[in-house]
């Protein structure tokens, strides 16, 4: 990854409008930035998962995501079952590894993509 083109800045996540997501259970509260310039822009997200949330999709994205609070099962489509408790971390890269996530207690990460 190249970050290019984005002066210093700090980021008031709760100041950040909140988009509502949902999942064949449970809902993804999103407060998304973007920085960097239009053909190369980097995401940048702070999501809180609902107790009981369960992604209605296979994901192919690429992220870095990291686990601040709660706890987050991400399951690969070959099986693989990952658990991210506060503190823990995982990356993939783009239509690499298709995944999907829940969480059972509700969970609050950080997410770079």
């Amino acid at each position: 990854m190249i970050i290019r083109d984005i002066p210093f800045g700090d980021t008031d996540w709760s100041a950040i409008e909140v988009t509502e997501h949902l999942g064949d259970t449970g809902t993804a509260s999103w407060r998304t930035c973007y920085f960097g310039p239009a053909d190369n822009p980097i995401r940048v997200r702070m999501v809180e998962y609902s107790p009981g949330y369960s992604a209605n999709h296979w994901c192919n994205k690429g992220h870095i995501l990291l686990c601040l609070s709660g706890e987050l099962e991400t399951v690969l489509q070959d099986g693989r079952r990952f658990i991210l408790k506060p503190g823990k971390s995982y990356q993939v890269a783009d239509n690499t590894d298709l995944h999907r996530s829940s969480t059972r207690t509700g969970a609050t990460l950080f997410i770079v993509d």
